[in-house]
């Protein structure tokens, strides 16, 4: 592939957040939610001890970030979830200090932890289990419990990966099954629940460089495969994609604006994680207002950058984001 010299510089964002009545609200699902457990520690080294310093607990899962990050935005959200068991006791005791609404499918088996171990210096250790196995008739619970939701809904984000012996085709059943009820769709997944969900034609998958990676078999290193790679998933189906590179930003393939090349500031990031769901959720609430793809990636990767300099899972809010928007560049690149 030859990339053209060629490469227009596109004019920012507005800065200002309009609020439009927002009388259909954005759905977020999490089949594989977590009670996640945060250690801060004075530093990680390897071979060597670190000393803890806070331990905390939250109910986690990328849907149920994306759905903080909604809702510190000003927006109405619901987030359908699993729980079960003891965890999922712990998991819904701390889901009551979220204000969204929640739909929960109730499971039988324990729900999962996942721990996260980050330092001073922003290194993060994210161990996550699995997580439970679900019967036919809880996937069809978790199917009916979205399509309940479905016909009042602006947007349906599919966020997180599937336990294990989930029918892979889960998430491409549910994008086909909001598509009916003109629903726009964001998927956030990997694995063969990716390539499936990719079937369904979404309006948007959002892939991190890993997820694209083993999704395309390939490495992804240069810039110009990087730029290849968006092009080749958006042949899969997918109206738009968003490679999200982490420090370096995104680049995407849009259905309105071509390919789209997005480069936060730098900043010194303390805790990562999180950050790519703050980005899906932010890119999705921006479209939901009205605005264009390029300003909604700009708002997403200004929102993605902000969590990233926060501490342990903390997530962004309109503000922070807000401050850091008018660092974040953006180009149009001509092949």
């Amino acid at each position: 592939m030859t990339i053209g010299q060629q490469i227009d510089n596109l004019p920012h964002a507005t800065l200002e957040v309009s609020h439009p009545k927002m009388s259909k609200p954005i759905l977020t699902l999490t089949v594989n939610p977590a009670l996640d457990r945060i250690i801060t520690v004075d530093r990680l080294v390897f071979e060597d001890r670190a000393y803890i310093e806070s331990t905390t607990e939250a109910a986690g899962g990328r849907g149920i970030n994306a759905a903080r990050v909604l809702t510190s935005f000003g927006s109405e959200v619901v987030a359908i979830t699993t729980s079960g068991g003891e965890n999922g006791r712990n998991f819904e005791r701390h889901l009551e200090d979220d204000s969204f609404a929640k739909e929960i499918v109730k499971i039988r088996n324990d729900i999962r932890i996942n721990l996260t171990i980050s330092d001073r210096q922003g290194l993060s250790i994210k161990l996550n289990e699995i997580g439970p196995t679900l019967s036919a008739a809880e996937q069809k619970s978790i199917i009916a419990a979205t399509g309940k939701l479905l016909p009042t809904a602006s947007w349906l984000m599919l966020c997180g990966s599937v336990p294990p012996g989930m029918d892979l085709h889960l998430y491409t059943k549910l994008i086909e099954l909001a598509a009916k009820h003109k629903v726009q769709t964001l998927l956030d997944t990997d694995g063969d629940a990716l390539l499936h969900g990719l079937e369904a034609k979404p309006t948007i998958v959002k892939p991190n460089q890993s997820e694209a990676e083993r999704l395309l078999n390939t490495a992804l290193i240069t810039r110009s495969q990087q730029i290849d790679a968006v092009q080749r998933i958006k042949a899969l189906g997918p109206q738009s994609v968003v490679l999200s590179l982490g420090s370096r930003g995104v680049i995407a393939a849009t259905s309105t604006e071509g390919i789209l090349e997005v480069i936060p500031p730098p900043v010194d990031a303390r805790c990562p994680i999180g950050a790519g769901d703050a980005m899906s959720a932010v890119i999705v609430w921006s479209l939901h207002q009205g605005n264009s793809f390029s300003d909604a990636l700009r708002w997403g990767v200004a929102a993605g950058t902000a969590s990233a300099k926060l501490p342990g899972i903390t997530l962004t809010n309109v503000e922070q984001a807000r401050e850091l928007l008018p660092q974040v560049q953006i180009t149009r690149i001509v092949l």
